[in-house]
């Protein structure tokens, strides 16, 4: 395997991370204070990788991935993974997080509502009203009042400001976070082009802590992982850019500009090696054999038929748990199977 790669697919962690180059001069970030580093892998990682039974190993990006990988790494640029449902899009991120050790995946899943101050933060302006109005009512004293309010910097407006994923993957962490912004092109049209000057300059403004910049240059805010994180002058800015993922179903053209900023990797859809290693991941040695008609079955399909992994998945399981094991119960695991594993496309 080629010495550059710092990412290598392999689903065994390493300290690859500590190796990668200094990024280019026109990507390189000084955001400051440093903050703690992130929690470790959480078990939504866990369960999407299969790492509870040990497996995580089968995980085996093809070349093109692991090298498209490696040059956003080295590049410091955004991953758009586009490919059908079910390919695996959004397991990439959490694969990097899991080899490089980068901790807590951030997570983004994008709607047709979302804005991006939703990736970035959210301020509570109503909790902070009704708090106050709540130690007006309360307060026996004119100056307990004034000693509450003032008891933190800003006023305490910090409790009522929460960063979005966005946000927090853009906190000046020394190794990069790993963020996933999942189905982009599900969003309103407006939101990639949105996301140019963040993606670009790796930062972002709090205009309610600007404001208060003067009197309290450093605030405490609440961070996406639950931690409570400081911004300065009412600013974020990364140091290490972060790892991010933007997955596309493919369902809409995005901007240029996006484009520009991305480096762009399509993953097709799983092939039978893929797929057997994706069912020993989940479900141990052995299991791509013992339901290779399974498998089989999932790719006997029309042009055009769309199925995720996910339906291959439920099928294994419940082929598993049920134990059909005479001529009448094989009838009825080929009948569910063909059910469980319906095209996506079609209703009827």
């Amino acid at each position: 395997m080629s010495d550059w790669l710092i990412y290598r697919g392999a689903g065994a962690p390493h300290d690859g991370i500590e190796h990668l180059p200094p990024p280019p001069p026109w990507r390189d970030f000084d955001g400051g204070p440093p903050v703690a580093p992130p929690a470790p892998l959480d078990p939504a990682s866990e369960r999407r990788l299969g790492v509870q039974h040990r497996e995580a190993s089968h995980h085996r990006p093809g070349e093109t991935e692991r090298e498209l990988v490696n040059a956003a790494l080295y590049l410091r640029r955004p991953l758009l993974v586009t490919g059908a449902p079910g390919s695996g899009k959004s397991t990439l991120a959490h694969s990097v997080a899991y080899e490089l050790g980068l901790g807590r995946v951030l997570s983004w899943p994008v709607v047709s509502r979302s804005t991006l101050r939703d990736g970035l933060y959210d301020y509570d302006a109503i909790g902070r009203l009704q708090d106050l109005q709540i130690a007006r009512q309360t307060a026996a004293e004119p100056e307990a009042l004034s000693a509450a309010v003032d008891d933190e910097p800003g006023g305490g407006i910090g409790r009522y400001i929460r960063l979005g994923p966005l946000g927090t993957a853009l906190l000046p962490a020394d190794r990069p976070r790993v963020l996933l912004v999942d189905e982009l092109d599900k969003s309103d049209i407006d939101l990639p082009n949105d996301l140019l000057n963040v993606l670009e300059e790796g930062e972002f403004r709090i205009p309610e802590l600007e404001r208060l910049a003067g009197s309290a240059p450093e605030v405490q805010v609440l961070s996406d992982d639950g931690a409570r994180v400081t911004v300065r002058d009412g600013r974020v800015r990364c140091r290490a850019f972060p790892f991010i993922v933007l997955t596309s179903n493919g369902e809409r053209d995005f901007p240029a500009p996006l484009l520009r900023r991305c480096i762009h990797l399509h993953i097709p859809v799983p092939d039978k090696e893929r797929l057997a290693a994706m069912v020993r991941a989940h479900f141990g040695e052995g299991a791509a054999e013992r339901y290779e008609a399974v498998i089989d079955r999932f790719l006997d399909r029309e042009p055009g038929d769309v199925r995720a992994v996910d339906q291959l998945f439920n099928a294994i399981h419940l082929t598993q748990q049920a134990g059909w094991t005479d001529q009448d119960e094989e009838e009825t695991r080929r009948r569910l199977t063909a059910e469980l594993m319906r095209p996506l496309d079609r209703t009827r």
